[in-house]
């Protein structure tokens, strides 16, 4: 297609790690890679003070309801705009799709996208008894507000313990465990190999977290530096959100790009975005091992940029766990365990670290810095906001786009894809379906939290603490036995 001289592209990123648990504060962190990010690009403070809108991915390190104003006075810049994402990993890709549709359309010609975490900082002075000298927090609204605050989670699941991440994940992966067979350490050592690609990237980013990135056999063996969090997941099989990371990626127009002479070399294209959501609650999904609406949106992206996953040389597929990452790979065609391409370009959030919400702007930052050093090249990159619940994907790449800017919502199209009703204090007997356990620190078992699928299709959630109970979900997959609902929160095998 003909030079769009409105065309957005990416002009310069900023990455920033911190070790040692002595960060600054987020505000301060995002202002640094910042301008980190407009050094990059070779125009400097020009680049700076053309920045028209400042979007912060939510920070959980403390809560500023409009952080970007914060930092645009640190930076001594007055965008006329500024956002914030709500909750959610897919944040990152959803501002810069939303900045570089505002860019597109002539509303802006530069924009900012940035977040940081001081979680590390933040857990060693709670250890010491003290809180962070951290700017306090505001009062003021952004102009934009991005992206769903709806709960993740129905009465019924938070009482069957569906409570964080740490606990939905390992229920998908024990569906996918019942899936592929195997003993239970034959699985976990499939998640070891699985992750190990992961950190064998990470050894290589300078800015990852773990700078001595473990093998398969560490990750997969429980060990009392390794120890069993929930069934199946050992700690190295978590995302590691205890990090001081920040990154940034200031966006502009080609007309911008050129006259402030960022150097062609310099210049990284989005091609497309995609968003789409799953059935918002887990227990109305129609399998706990598959994730359609993933696919919907990154497929989507793909397909605007005229390519599909085979077409991509550089991949970051969003990996807080391994179930994630089987679930989008499985959308897209993609075979985990032997597919030639890294499935990271960071090392992922296990390993790269897993800061809060931000970690996709990590990841496009290192894509930006892949697709540069190969300019032939595209990238994708996926994002994953709570249960495999809010999917966001992008395409990029530095060669000269043949297609218009286009962004997918396929939230529509995933609202009719098969849903199960929520059989909400039941009782009954059910076939079970899929379950976990969460393990004290000294490894042992606590509490269970199963799912099963009642005679009529729907699906019922429950917990347990019978001991005997606990320790046969990890022999074998439960899948397909018979279960009993009590309709008081709790459910047995029968």
């Amino acid at each position: 297609m003909a030079s769009d001289p409105r065309r957005p592209l990416i002009a310069g990123v900023g990455q920033a790690t911190w070790r040692g648990g002595d960060a600054p504060d987020p505000i301060t962190m995002c202002a640094e890679v910042i301008n980190s990010a407009s050094h990059d690009s070779g125009a400097g403070g020009a680049l700076l003070g053309r920045a028209a809108a400042l979007g912060v991915v939510d920070i959980a390190s403390r809560r500023w309801t409009d952080p970007a104003s914060l930092i645009a006075k640190q930076l001594g810049i007055e965008p006329k705009l500024t956002l914030r994402t709500e909750l959610g990993g897919d944040g990152p890709l959803r501002l810069i799709a939303e900045l570089s549709e505002r860019i597109a359309s002539g509303e802006l010609d530069c924009a900012i996208v940035c977040g940081a975490e001081a979680l590390a900082t933040l857990a060693k002075a709670m250890a010491g008894g003290t809180e962070p000298d951290w700017p306090a927090a505001d009062t003021a609204a952004p102009s934009v507000l991005l992206g769903s605050d709806r709960a993740p989670a129905t009465d019924a699941e938070n009482a069957a313990n569906m409570i964080a991440p740490i606990i939905v994940y390992p229920l998908f992966e024990y569906a996918l465990w019942a899936d592929q067979g195997g003993t239970i350490e034959q699985h976990r050592e499939r998640l070891g190999v699985l992750w190990e690609r992961f950190a064998i990237v990470a050894e290589s980013n300078p800015y990852a977290w773990a700078q001595e990135p473990p093998t398969a056999s560490e990750i997969a063996t429980a060990s009392p530096q390794n120890r069993l969090v929930t069934l199946p997941y050992t700690k190295l099989l978590n995302s590691n959100i205890q990090t001081d990371q920040a990154a940034a990626v200031i966006l502009c127009s080609q007309e911008v790009a050129l006259e402030l002479g960022v150097a062609r070399d310099r210049w990284v294209f989005p091609l497309a975005f995609g968003q789409a959501e799953e059935h918002w609650f887990v227990s109305s999904r129609d399998r706990l091992d598959r994730s359609p609406a993933m696919g919907l949106a990154a497929r989507g992206a793909l397909n605007a940029a005229g390519m599909d996953a085979a077409d991509a040389a550089h991949l970051d597929i969003y990996s807080c766990f391994p179930s994630a990452v089987q679930m989008a790979c499985h959308e897209l065609g993609i075979d985990p365990w032997t597919d030639s391409r890294p499935l990271t370009v960071t090392g992922g959030l296990s390993f790269a670290g897993g800061p809060g919400n931000n970690y996709a702007t990590h990841a496009v930052c290192s894509l930006v810095e892949r697709l540069r050093e190969d300019p032939g090249s595209s990238g994708l990159s996926t994002a994953v906001g709570w249960y495999m619940t809010k999917h966001a994907a992008a395409v990029f790449a530095a060669g000269e786009p043949q297609r218009p800017l286009t962004s997918v919502d396929a939230r529509g199209e995933a609202g009719a894809l098969p849903s199960r009703q929520m059989a909400e204090g039941r009782s009954g007997s059910a076939t079970a379906e899929a379950a976990t356990v969460v393990y004290d620190r000294e490894g042992q078992p606590t509490v269970a939290t199963l799912t099963g699928v009642f005679e009529d299709g729907s699906r019922g959630v429950a917990q347990s603490t019978e001991a005997g109970l606990l320790s046969q979900l990890a022999e074998e997959p439960i899948t397909g036995q018979p279960m009993t609902f009590a309709g008081d929160g709790t459910a047995a095998l029968s």
